[in-house]
């Protein structure tokens, strides 16, 4: 469409006696159109659609009521009802024209993109499988605005520490920082207040200085003012999870690594055609340079070192070098730990992979440490294999112990097992454990009563003597019409046992 200045200018040139084909050159207009423009007479043509489509006021508002605001409920309606076939498109339109549509909360500031100027910060769940295995992740994920560059990493737990430790590595791999981090209002760096009145963590404003730029917090409900991270996120969710396949969380954050920094840094994005990788070289001179040499964030923590040298942390074991047994300082960074005795390091270990617990770590290049943390949990595997090899009637135990829900210490229950076993006679043993097993028991202790009643009474526990006046307890009594119990567990002969008969009342005899 030609506009209307341009109609006029085309117009009056033709008036002052201007050659059309020169008309056309310096306006870049076909001469066709030049002709028509000039027939007229530089006026704007209105023109009326001929399939415009036409739909009764009153009926929107009646579909608009009757699916409660819902627009493509409307539709739907509207096509297989009404049979008006309408686009989705020029129904919303229509709706918003009569003032149906629902009422929105004021729009967020729309600021232009510039070179430097911002990067967006932001955080989402995903449930993720790693190695088959569905795991809740926290995805955390920076964004610069102008030149769309992205840096992702998954973490399990995500609390201020990880939060410094991942803007730490992200700013460090680009070596630039925007002077201004839009987040919204959370509470990892958000003291009090929302949106403009947001009041920043103190610890916060000093770490964000460190590296050159701010927090700002966007208003309640303006999450799309930081609508490039959240489109980041649906990015993330079409098209690195699915069809990937992840072994660990490691290979995890690998996988992100290389599909934020290499191949989406290198892709141009689908509307515009901006290329990241060329965007970012333009807009690098107006970012924070910043300082290769920046000291890591890192969590200091008091702990003790016990009789063999070692200090526990995080599920874990380090060794501490020297033949002193004093208290430690341990300074968790984003991969590793030092440990400091008296302001001096004496040792730093590389932090293990997630999911490893109950291990040990000394110094490499020296040998290892005769002894075993106090506290050092062993396995069960060699229990529970000598217990397998007692017969079926014992193998099947095991297998109800490590099925069963809610059982905290496995591992104790298989270590007590086995040394029941060397105290009562094999048969003994056997019979405790089908009795265990038929009943449902799991407490160490109630097996104990079990073999020393089969013991005393000769390997043979008599049954227990009911006293059969039990039927006249008011107790009893009262809750005759309940429902029978379900006794199948206990066996048949139980499930199968006939209640004892009622006996007759005075009156039933009379």
């Amino acid at each position: 469409m030609i506009d209307a200045d341009v109609r006029k200018a085309i117009y009056q040139l033709h008036l002052a006696g201007t050659p059309l084909h020169d008309i056309s050159r310096q306006f870049r207009v076909s001469r066709n159109s030049v002709r028509r423009i000039i027939r007229e007479q530089g006026a704007m043509p209105h023109t009326v659609r001929k399939d415009k489509i036409q739909i009764d006021p009153e009926l929107l508002r009646r579909l608009y009521d009757e699916c409660e605001g819902w627009i493509q409920r409307m539709h739907e309606k509207l096509v297989e009802e009404e049979k008006i076939q309408v686009r989705y498109s020029t129904l919303t339109r229509l709706v918003r024209e009569l003032g149906l549509g629902r009422t929105s909360s004021a729009r967020c500031d729309h600021v232009p993109d510039e070179p430097g100027a911002e990067m967006q910060h932001d955080t989402t769940v995903y449930r993720v499988k790693l190695a088959g295995q569905g795991v809740r992740l926290i995805a955390s994920l920076i964004y610069l605005r102008y030149s769309k560059r992205r840096y992702l990493k998954f973490y399990r737990v995500f609390n201020r520490f990880a939060m410094k430790c991942f803007f730490h590595e992200a700013l460090l791999y680009w070596g630039y920082a925007a002077a201004l981090c839009i987040i919204d209002n959370t509470n990892l760096a958000r003291l009090r207040g929302s949106g403009k009145r947001a009041v920043i963590v103190p610890e916060m404003v000093s770490f964000a200085e460190r590296y050159g730029f701010c927090f700002r917090c966007h208003e309640l409900g303006h999450c799309n003012r930081k609508a490039g991270e959240e489109r980041s996120f649906w990015t993330v969710e079409t098209n690195f999870l699915p069809g990937r396949h992840f072994e660990s969380l490691e290979d995890l954050n690998r996988q992100a690594y290389e599909w934020a920094t290499v191949r989406m840094h290198h892709r141009p994005v689908r509307k515009t055609g901006l290329i990241p990788a060329q965007a970012f070289e333009h807009e690098r001179r107006y970012l924070v340079q910043l300082s290769p040499h920046l000291p890591a964030p890192y969590y200091p923590y008091e702990r003790g070192t016990d009789e063999y040298g070692y200090v526990s942390f995080q599920a874990n074991y380090y060794w501490v070098p020297g033949s002193k047994r004093e208290d430690v300082k341990v300074l968790e960074y984003a991969d590793h730990v030092k440990l400091y005795q008296h302001r001096v390091c004496v040792a730093q270990y590389p932090l293990p992979a997630d999911g490893v617990k109950n291990a040990r770590f000394s110094p490499e290049g020296q040998p290892a440490p005769r002894h075993q943390p106090r506290r050092h949990r062993q396995g069960s595997e060699l229990e529970e294999k000598r217990l397998r090899a007692l017969g079926p009637e014992v193998a099947a135990y095991v297998d109800y112990v490590l099925a069963t829900p809610g059982i905290m210490q496995r591992h104790r229950v298989l270590r007590g097992l086995l040394a029941l076993s060397l105290q009562v006679p094999p048969a003994v043993f056997v019979q405790t454990l089908a009795r265990a097993l038929r009943y449902g028991v799991v407490e160490l202790a109630t097996m104990q009563r079990i073999a020393w009643l089969y013991l005393s009474q000769g390997e043979h526990v008599p049954e227990v003597e009911v006293d059969e006046s039990y039927c006249q307890r008011p107790a009893y009594l009262e809750g005759e019409w309940t429902d029978e119990p379900d006794l199948s567990r206990y066996g048949p002969d139980l499930d199968e046992e006939d209640p004892p008969e009622k006996p007759e009342s005075e009156d039933e005899r009379g």
